[in-house]
């Protein structure tokens, strides 16, 4: 029963089938969100070692790929499609959210799972989020405009979730509790996740069940840019012979984004259709990740 609990998969899938079946405490625990996520980001920045900054020069490529990968190749696929396929400004909103948003932070363990270049990840994921500040106000200011009802509320959720992550990593780095956080660190990621998905999946039950048709532009926008634009990316780097690690690397990083951030923003600044895309985006990337597990 505990190998079960503690199960990545087992804990996503029933975040998802508790937010269908039973929604009721999604509407408070919903202001969990953000600090579960804050949670998250600090356990996942750990993997940033502390003289990574020390030799630039040797992340300028990786760098640039995670960026291109995330911002340019997935967030420009993400954009196109729901400029073509929604028509409600809330979705609309929501999926501008994903694309402006870094890649989702189970890239880097999920590229030492199938057997991927884990620094080349590490590199593109840091560039990522460090761009990220620049890059998310800069999108929202151009696709959603003065659609803030707090922009300083934003600016305490990306301090929040991006910079105090980064400086609680170095303070336990230079502690040297990452060994004895090793044992749970696991577990407490994966539940953090279960409050955030099962929070996006439950406050949107009504929305789902009620208005079934409107799921499915977003389910097609989505599986595009999940299993068809990995499949794309993958059938490019083998055409341009790229390093098979390199290649899982960049299928990951073009293919999955932050699902937690863009659906906590959603929620946070916006109606709560925005979280939407977000939620049904977490069911696709799970369907994702577990495919590629299953084809490796």
């Amino acid at each position: 029963m505990l190998r079960i609990l503690s199960h990545r998969h087992f804990i996503f899938v029933f975040a998802i089938t508790l937010g269908l079946i039973f929604p009721q405490p999604a509407q408070w625990m919903k202001y969990l969100m953000i600090p579960a996520l804050a949670l998250v980001m600090t356990l996942a920045t750990i993997n940033v070692p502390n003289n990574y900054f020390h030799n630039l020069r040797a992340h300028i490529k990786p760098s640039f790929s995670g960026i291109l990968m995330s911002y340019v190749i997935l967030g420009g696929v993400i954009l196109f499609l729901s400029a073509l396929l929604i028509d409600d400004k809330n979705l609309w909103i929501g999926f501008v959210l994903i694309a402006a948003v870094p890649p989702a932070v189970a890239v880097i363990p999920f590229t030492a799972l199938l057997q991927g270049d884990v620094s080349y990840t590490l590199s593109g994921t840091v560039a990522s989020y460090l761009a990220a500040l620049l890059i998310m106000p800069l999108i929202f200011w151009i696709l959603i405009g003065t659609g803030f009802d707090d922009p300083y509320k934003y600016i305490r959720i990306m301090l929040l979730l991006i910079v105090l992550p980064l400086i609680l990593s170095r303070v336990i780095l230079y502690l040297n509790l990452q060994d004895r956080i090793a044992r749970v660190r696991g577990p407490l990621t994966d539940w953090g996740f279960f409050i955030v998905l099962y929070s996006m999946i439950g406050v949107n039950r009504d929305l789902i069940f009620s208005r079934p048709i409107m799921v499915l532009p977003i389910a097609g926008v989505v599986f595009t840019s999940t299993f068809i634009l990995g499949w794309a990316i993958q059938k490019t780097c083998m055409f341009c012979r790229i390093d098979k690690k390199n290649t899982v690397s960049l299928v990951l990083q073009g293919t999955l984004k932050n699902q937690g951030i863009a659906g906590g923003l959603a929620i946070e600044l916006f109606a709560k259709e925005a979280a939407l895309p977000s939620a049904i985006y977490s069911i696709f990337m799970i369907l994702y990740i577990m495919w590629l597990d299953w084809r490796k």
